[in-house]
């Protein structure tokens, strides 16, 4: 029994929100088991909608894995939002200013991307270790920043010619779009680079010195202040990695999939990384499944909506119900502990 309650809250979590979502399918007067069939059948039947599913799953995955590093290190880097915008934002700018072709200008523009993002984490860093401001706060405020400095530049210095739009700004030159195959949206290119960066997450969280005082810093702060470890310049690296990374997701959305920066660019997907990291408990090796299963609700819930009339909205009260039970299965198995002689 003892060993059943330590399992994998994940595990636990994923029964009970399926058991609850069959329920309220049938409440909506939908066939719940026809329902979740078409989910799955939007998100992988075919070629092309594999491709969409692996396409909405990279940059999922590289925001959660820099999410991964930095809550390891105790800090709740809530405004990962933000830096995905930011990422975003400085691959526009190296996609429209650098001259060349897709093999110098896709490199500097997912490496601009990685830099925006570490800036902008940095940004909230500093706010943390220099001015006492909480990383939830300043996350939150720079992410609303970033939204700010999009919509901006979309509609002043970056407009369409002759064109008074939100919807974006002019499409990239298709030379410097990441390369796809067989006619879809699949670039290999990103997801090779998110299988690389679980990796060297997973490298450097297990085997390096600095994942050592990531860890020490995130357990007890203070203890690791006095045993040596420079706990600011640990914080903020962590800022900057995880941003990073964050940035780089960005760099991806606008490379690789929209083409261009669009308003909505992020998508919800920096705080979607936050309920991919809270049910992979931190834990690197967890976050690429459990990303994949989100992007499958996301890019398959649209079949809802096509076969069934029901709203596609319904996959986010799907993955909202998830995470309800990740917190109330999470603190129960806290509770249960504390009891434990």
């Amino acid at each position: 029994m003892k060993r059943a309650l330590r399992a994998v809250p994940a595990v636990w979590s994923v029964l009970a929100a399926l058991v609850v979502s069959v329920g309220l399918l049938a409440l909506a007067g939908a066939p719940p088991f026809e329902a979740l069939v078409l989910v799955l059948d939007g998100a992988v039947g075919d070629g092309g909608r594999m491709a969409d599913t692996l396409m909405s799953w990279v940059p999922l995955t590289l925001a959660s894995a820099g999410l991964v590093v930095t809550f390891v290190a105790g800090l709740w880097n809530i405004g990962v939002e933000g830096q995905v915008i930011a990422g975003a934002i400085g691959a526009t700018w190296a996609a429209r200013t650098i001259p060349g072709d897709g093999l110098v200008v896709i490199p500097a523009a997912l490496a601009v991307g990685v830099v925006a993002g570490a800036v902008w984490a940095l940004a909230a860093g500093v706010l943390k270790t220099r001015g006492g401001v909480n990383e939830i706060f300043g996350g939150l405020g720079l992410g609303f920043v970033a939204q700010s400095v999009a919509t901006y530049l979309i509609i002043g210095p970056w407009k369409r010619a002759g064109i008074a739009s939100t919807s974006g700004t002019e499409p990239f030159r298709e030379e410097v779009w990441l390369p796809t195959v067989g006619g879809t949206r699949l670039s290999p290119v990103a997801v090779l680079l998110a299988v690389a960066v679980i990796f060297l997450v997973w490298a450097l969280l297990r085997g390096t010195r600095f994942g050592l005082r990531l860890k020490a810093v995130g357990a007890n702060p203070a203890s690791a202040r006095l045993l040596g470890v420079p706990t600011e310049a640990t914080v903020l690296r962590a800022f900057a990695l995880g941003g990073g990374l964050a940035g780089l997701a960005g760099a991806v959305l606008a490379t690789g999939i929209q083409h261009k920066l669009v308003p909505a660019i992020a998508g919800g997907r920096g705080f979607l990384a936050i309920l991919v990291v809270l049910l992979a408990a931190y834990r690197i090796v967890w976050v690429a499944p459990i990303a994949l299963f989100f992007a499958i609700l996301s890019v398959g819930s649209a079949q809802l909506q096509l076969r069934l009339d029901l709203d596609s909205s319904i996959g986010g009260v799907l993955q909202g119900i998830l995470v309800l039970f990740v917190i109330l299965i999470g603190g129960w198995q806290a509770l249960y502990r504390r009891g434990e002689p």
